[in-house]
């Protein structure tokens, strides 16, 4: 059985920066690409960044430039490295596996 488990998420200032942390079991998570995802109050969930097997990268525009994902394969967990956090980036934030999620961090800037 698949699992997924965030953290990392928390209450940062404009500016500030968080690295979320995605730990998987349950697959050979070396072979599968792995994606973050966020949802917003209000809004649908929207997809935020993936990174494949071979360790490439992707990401939607609104964070490109501030976010990095990467992955450590020996520990199957991926991370989301948030920089430059806006008010904007406040949401509950999913890592996703083959359509399995994990339970989400909260991610919260605010002056």
């Amino acid at each position: 059985q698949v699992q997924l488990v965030e953290s990392g998420g928390g209450s940062v200032q404009p500016g500030g920066s968080l690295r979320l942390s995605c730990a998987a079991s349950g697959l050979t998570f070396s072979r599968h690409d792995m994606r973050w995802y966020r949802q917003a109050p209000g809004k649908q969930r929207a997809w935020v960044s993936r990174i494949t097997s071979l360790g490439n990268t992707y990401y939607v525009d609104s964070v490109t430039g501030r976010f990095t994902v990467s992955r450590e394969d020996a520990k199957n967990t991926v991370y989301l490295q948030m920089n430059s956090l806006k008010p904007e980036d406040t949401a509950v934030y999913y890592c996703e596996v083959d359509n399995y999620w994990g339970q989400g961090t909260q991610v919260t800037v605010s002056s």
